[in-house]
């Protein structure tokens, strides 16, 4: 595993505690005003019965749905948040690696409605990863992704590379994470390449603000 990789998981082992704080407590403005309701109304504007939330954090989402009479399963990295999301009722959520995950090594059930991504394909190399959740959707599935937006997020430096989020303005201990920015096409190269084909994409924005909160797309498995 290359080094950003391994030391993007250890900052969420770190990060897991004040992260289940600032999602609690609402801490994080965009998400707060903007980007929580976009997933969750993309989400059911499919009007799926069954999803996996993909990188489910302490599962808020999977509740969210379950409070919604759908049937949502919870997959991700971090033992402490995994434990955080069932703490709080959702009782499918496993942990396992994304590698985990491309090999097939854990069993998170299949023929789902919909895959969910929310602001959680952080590192370099994915595709190996889209196309393995690709095979976990019924026919017709959809993969709904909610990721920072490539234009916002560039900050001057529009190409694909690791960046560094350092969380300044966040309450509480923070480590600073490595992430993997990609541009508006690499995203789109990349879910071609898993096999997926565009059928929607969104720019959530506050409507007192001028620029976009996050980016959202939607994809359906290629026929």
């Amino acid at each position: 595993m290359p080094a950003p990789e391994s030391t993007l998981l250890d900052s969420w082992h770190h990060n897991a505690q004040p992260w289940i704080d600032a999602i609690r407590n609402g801490t994080i403005e965009s998400r707060l005003q903007v980007t929580d309701q976009a997933i969750l109304l993309a989400v059911l504007s499919r009007q799926p019965e069954r999803v996996l939330d993909l990188g489910c954090g302490e599962g808020w989402l999977l509740r969210a749905l379950a409070d919604r009479a759908i049937e949502a399963v919870g997959v991700d990295g971090d033992a402490t948040l995994v434990e955080a999301a069932r703490a709080a009722g959702s009782s499918r959520v496993q942990v396992a690696s994304y590698e985990a995950l491309v090999e097939a090594k854990i069993d998170i059930g299949s023929g789902y409605d919909l895959i969910c991504a929310n602001f959680a394909l952080l590192h370099q190399d994915i595709i190996p990863l889209l196309a393995a959740m690709n095979a976990l959707l019924a026919p017709g599935g959809a993969m709904v992704i909610q990721t920072l937006h490539p234009w916002t997020a560039a900050a001057g430096d529009y190409q694909d590379g690791w960046r560094e989020e350092t969380f300044a303005g966040f309450k509480g201990q923070w480590q600073p994470m490595p992430w993997y920015f990609r541009t508006l096409s690499s995203w789109l190269n990349a879910l071609d390449m898993a096999g997926f084909r565009l059928v929607g994409l969104q720019e959530p924005q506050h409507p007192q603000s001028p620029v976009p909160q996050s980016l959202l797309l939607v994809a359906e498995q290629r026929g």
